[in-house]
Order: C-alpha cells, then sequence, then structure tokens
C-alpha cells in the first residue's frame, strides 16, 4: 500500500513504499547545463519518477541547500521521494525522506550500521552505494534502507569507477532482499538487457538530463520498467 509522506501528511500526499519504486532520477548540478533545478525537478516529476537525487558534488553546502528547498515542495506535492546525496543535516533541514551516503561517506567514516547516524524519532531513510556483493551484503547488514548496484557500465557520471557488469546486477537479483536499484551507464538501449539480468529499479543520470525533454524522457524508462512490473 501508499504511505503518507511524514512530511505532508495534513496535504495526503502519498508516497509509493520503496519496494513500490521503479523510476531513481536526479537532479545532478554536472548536467543542468544552465537549467533552474527546481525545473527540471519538477520535469522528472512529471515524467513518472520515484525518487529524486539531489546531487551536486562540487556546490558549496549553503547552496546545496537552496536547491533542496527550492526541490522539496515540487517533489512534496507530486508524491515522489526527495533524496540528498552526502548531506545529512540537509536532508533533515528540508525534510528530504532519504540521504545516500557512498562507501567512503559511510563505512570509511566508521559507521557499521544506520542506526548510529540515525536521530530519536527520525524517519529519514537511508541509501548506500556498493561496487561488489561483499559491499552489498554489508550494507544490507547495516539497515540500509536501499541499496544502489553499480555502475553497471562505464559512466561519465563516475570516470574512474570500474564497471561491475551485468554480473553484479544477477548476483544481487538473487541474492538481495531489500529494495536496489541498477545504476552507471543505463540508457534506453541498455535498458532491455539490464532488467534481462534481473533489475526491476533502476537509477538515470546523464542520459534522462541530457536529453531535450526529460519528462519525455524519463516516460520511456517509465513504460518499459512498468511493462515488466510483476
Amino acid at each position: 500500500g501508499f504511505t503518507l509522506s511524514r512530511r505532508c501528511a495534513a496535504e495526503l500526499v502519498l508516497v509509493k513504499p520503496l519496494s513500490d519504486c521503479r523510476l531513481y532520477t536526479f537532479v545532478d548540478t554536472a548536467y543542468l547545463h544552465g537549467r533552474n533545478p527546481a525545473h527540471v525537478a519538477q520535469q522528472l516529476c512529471d515524467g513518472g519518477s520515484d525518487l529524486i537525487q539531489l546531487r551536486a558534488k562540487t556546490e558549496p553546502a549553503a547552496a546545496i541547500c537552496r536547491m533542496a528547498e527550492a526541490i522539496q515542495p515540487i517533489t512534496q506535492r507530486a508524491g515522489v521521494r526527495l533524496v540528498i546525496n552526502d548531506h545529512l543535516d540537509i536532508a533533515r533541514e528540508v525534510g528530504a525522506e532519504i540521504c545516500h551516503l557512498g562507501q567512503e561517506d559511510f563505512f570509511d567514516s566508521g559507521h557499521r550500521h544506520v542506526s548510529e547516524i540515525r536521530q530519536p524519532d527520525d524517519l529519514l531513510g537511508i541509501g548506500l552505494s556498493t561496487h561488489a556483493p561483499s559491499q552489498c551484503e554489508r550494507a544490507v547488514a547495516a539497515g540500509a534502507d536501499y541499496v544502489a548496484i553499480g555502475p553497471v557500465y562505464p559512466t561519465g557520471t563516475k570516470p574512474t569507477a570500474k564497471p561491475v557488469t551485468l554480473e553484479y546486477v544477477r548476483w544481487a537479483a538473487a541474492n538481495v532482499k531489500v529494495p536496489w536499484f541498477a545504476i552507471g551507464g543505463i540508457n534506453l538501449t541498455t535498458l532491455t538487457e539490464v532488467i534481462e539480468a534481473g533489475a526491476q529499479r533502476i537509477c538515470v543520470v546523464s542520459a534522462i538530463l541530457n536529453a531535450d525533454d526529460i519528462a519525455a524522457e524519463c516516460r520511456g524508462y517509465r513504460a518499459c520498467l512498468d511493462a515488466v512490473a510483476p
């Protein structure tokens, strides 16, 4: 069933359970090409995104907070989960549903379980990046609400990252019980083989953000994912 967003129960905005979320898109400042982040977020919502991550690797915290505050009402109205990359404090401040952390941000910082970074009565979800089965098992044991599996293919978003290939996707399909999203170099050409390898949920960054019509591009992925929905 659907659950109320904790931010806006009074407005009766429904968000899907994570297990039903399929299309995870991004407002990534590296691919905005001068466009307004809030406008891009609206297009991503219009195209059928279930989650939208704000990722701004080179921006100062104050600028990220301003962008998040502009995007949050848009995702809230659409019943889309807002994810903040890296910044737990900003995620809490703006009322995002989820904070996404990399291996280095979580385990390399000395954390072993998400309960260590949650506050009392904290409903903030935690997503973790993983690049190998051992990292994924560790992330699941650490209590991650979802894990990212990738990069499946070479990607300009993470040019130094070694692709994990479809083998990791197949492993995840057979072994991972929490919601997981395939990420990295996925586009409408490669999507079919990612789905055939067992992915039901995907993250798409540059292939959508580089499109002239972001909402229409999203709908293409949405249609493919919905066609194979169990």
